[in-house]
């Protein structure tokens, strides 16, 4: 990191920011799908879901939030994989520039993008019903756990970004990513599920984070839940980090 790393950051992340304004559908086309999502669980399929006391829009909004999330990166993926077949990034390599400023102005990006992306999903269930008694202080803290989630998954994204050979594979690794809220308590309670399919719902970090999220919404005790949702966070955060440097590195050798 050199010592010009923040001002080469922001040169860059402009850039990108402008290319976003520019094109600002990315945006739109990200929460669609989600959206879409949520009318269609909470009109459709809301009257035969038995989510206790809490309307089912409180209770299905946290993990169309993730969903958000895990649809956008997608994007993030795709901007970085543009400017590597295009060939400006080794353009930006060749310049007296901090070579990791490259990288991280697309996760800013990418992280600054998506928050808009669950502003607008928020927006929309409110409309739809959505309510919370949740306290600033609370509604900070899922804040903060959906951004160490975005960049978890954003420094996941760079991977593809760097070694996709087409757009059909730089785009394909997220599909996963949003199917695995199905297989959690994102859209039922997980205590219906079969044996196997309930062992691993509850063990897996999109149920951790979803009801962490869903107890600071609700207002209730989150207990132990927030810092296994915290630990899984930050630990994808590391490991994705530390390996999308290290594909980096090896791309820029």
């Amino acid at each position: 990191m050199t010592t010009h790393f923040f001002s080469d950051t922001t040169v860059l992340l402009k850039r990108s920011l402008r290319h976003i304004l520019r094109s600002p559908d990315t945006i739109i086309t990200t929460a669609i799908t989600p959206i879409a999502m949520l009318l269609l669980f909470v009109y459709v399929f809301g009257g035969a879901i038995n989510a206790g006391s809490e309307s089912y829009v409180n209770y299905l909004l946290p993990g169309i939030l993730l969903i958000t999330v895990a649809s956008g990166i997608a994007y993030t993926a795709f901007r970085l994989f543009t400017d590597v077949s295009g060939g400006i990034f080794e353009r930006f390599q060749s310049m007296p520039i901090s070579r990791s400023s490259v990288l991280w102005s697309h996760v800013l990006t990418s992280l600054v993008a998506n928050l808009i992306s669950v502003a607008l999903v928020v927006l929309v269930a409110l409309v739809m019903g959505f309510r919370s008694s949740a306290s600033i202080g609370a509604w900070l803290a899922v804040l903060g756990i959906m951004v160490l989630f975005t960049l978890a998954l954003t420094w996941l994204a760079v991977i593809p970004g760097l070694t996709a050979k087409s757009v059909d594979g730089v785009s394909g690794f997220s599909y996963p990513l949003i199917f695995l809220p199905f297989i959690s308590s994102a859209f039922v309670p997980t205590a219906g599920m079969p044996g196997p399919v309930r062992w691993f719902a509850e063990h897996q970090p999109v149920t951790a984070i979803v009801d962490t999220i869903r107890d600071l919404f609700a207002r209730q005790p989150v207990g132990g839940g927030v810092w296994v949702a915290l630990a899984w966070c930050v630990g994808l955060l590391l490991v994705a980090y530390l390996l999308a440097m290290r594909t980096y590195r090896a791309k820029v050798a």
